[in-house]
């Protein structure tokens, strides 16, 4: 689709929009959450997706929006389209903006399915509209929506109460204590953070990614993607890395040294990431997917509640919707995963696209 082409789909009509500004007035104004903000579309554009920004009109109104990520995939599937906590409009829009979104998709890029995962409670008019849409609920989850979203909007005492009574006493130990919390300022001060992320990456188990994608979310969202630190003297002992708009924080990574542990820094950062995001306006902070381990463990005892959003639901727009299906689960795993994933997963459909070959044209 060209930036001066339009679409009409049942009284709307969605077209690109090419213009930061307005794109991120359009997300901070419609409540919308940071992985629909531009910066966000540039740093996933320089890892192997493409980025696309679509407004949805109503006449002169804009009524919502979404920034669709787009993966590529073998002959004949074309791509996997993603709405990353997207679309962005009101839940009473829902049905409607997704249907728009959907056609334009299918119509421009030919994309063999949209699959989103939007920031709406389950059980909610936003659900309906999903199903209303004609999407359906996958379990190829690639964001958790079971997580813990904290009311910023409370004083900061009761942000305190709502803790366990073992996380209070650390968190007031730290701000006693002789660290400083405060934003990462300096490239140097990014350069300790991905040293400790990757010493906690490497004791906890889990996978990251390479330096330089986190490079590219400090440089592309910039003040959208604040870090949070504890300092001893000029040492990051711990840090939390969050995304925000408006009104969302979310956080992203979090990570604690040696010294950080000794210190039970992870209390205090946790903390100061909390008030920093509510002085800066936001009023919801999303602790980003609980899961039965230690580390959800442990945001778990900053809150007694948890909260389950939609989830991911899947639209097929490609009558090669089962070949990509068979592909399944590694296919799809190529949302959250690097290369190698997305490698075995072109092996896997480039095996079932050459059954289905003798299918075109039927």
């Amino acid at each position: 689709m060209t930036p001066e082409s339009q679409l009409a789909t049942n009284e709307l009509t969605v077209r690109p929009c090419t213009d930061r500004t307005e794109w991120d007035a359009l997300v901070n104004s419609q409540g919308g959450h940071p992985l629909q903000l531009w910066g966000w579309g540039q740093v996933k554009a320089e890892h192997h997706w493409r980025t696309e920004r679509l407004l949805v009109q109503d006449g002169s109104r804009t009524v919502g929006g979404a920034q669709v990520l787009y993966r590529a995939l073998p002959w004949p599937l074309k791509s996997l389209a993603y709405l990353s906590r997207g679309p962005v409009c009101a839940v009473e829009d829902a049905e409607r903006v997704l249907g728009a979104v959907a056609r334009s998709v299918q119509a421009s890029h030919g994309s063999v399915a949209l699959v989103a995962e939007p920031d709406w409670d389950a059980d909610s008019e936003g659900e309906r509209g999903l199903a209303a849409a004609g999407f359906r609920r996958t379990d190829s989850t690639i964001l958790i929506p079971r997580t813990l979203i904290l009311d910023l909007a409370q004083s900061e005492d009761d942000l305190m109460a709502a803790m366990s009574r073992t996380t209070r006493a650390n968190v007031r130990k730290n701000l006693k204590g002789e660290l400083v919390f405060r934003k990462v300022a300096t490239d140097g001060e990014l350069e300790q953070v991905l040293t400790i992320y990757r010493e906690t990456a490497a004791r906890a188990g889990f996978g990251i990614h390479e330096d330089a994608y986190y490079r590219d979310i400090w440089r592309f969202l910039g003040e959208d993607s604040p870090i949070i630190a504890a300092f001893d003297g000029e040492s990051v002992v711990a840090f939390v890395w969050i995304a925000r708009s408006a009104g969302t924080a979310f956080e992203l990574y979090g990570g604690v040294n040696e010294a950080g542990q000794k210190a039970r820094a992870n209390y205090g950062v946790k903390w100061a990431a909390f008030t920093a995001m509510k002085a800066d306006g936001c009023t919801r902070y999303d602790l980003n997917g609980l899961l039965n381990d230690g580390i959800s463990d442990f945001k778990k005892q900053f809150a007694p509640h948890e909260n389950l959003l939609v989830g991911t639901w899947e639209l097929p727009l490609s009558p090669f919707f089962s070949v990509y299906a068979s592909g399944m689960p590694l296919a799809r795993r190529t949302l959250q995963q690097g290369r190698s994933a997305a490698k075995a997963a072109v092996r896997r459909i480039k095996g079932a696209a050459g059954k289905a070959k003798g299918l075109v044209g039927r």
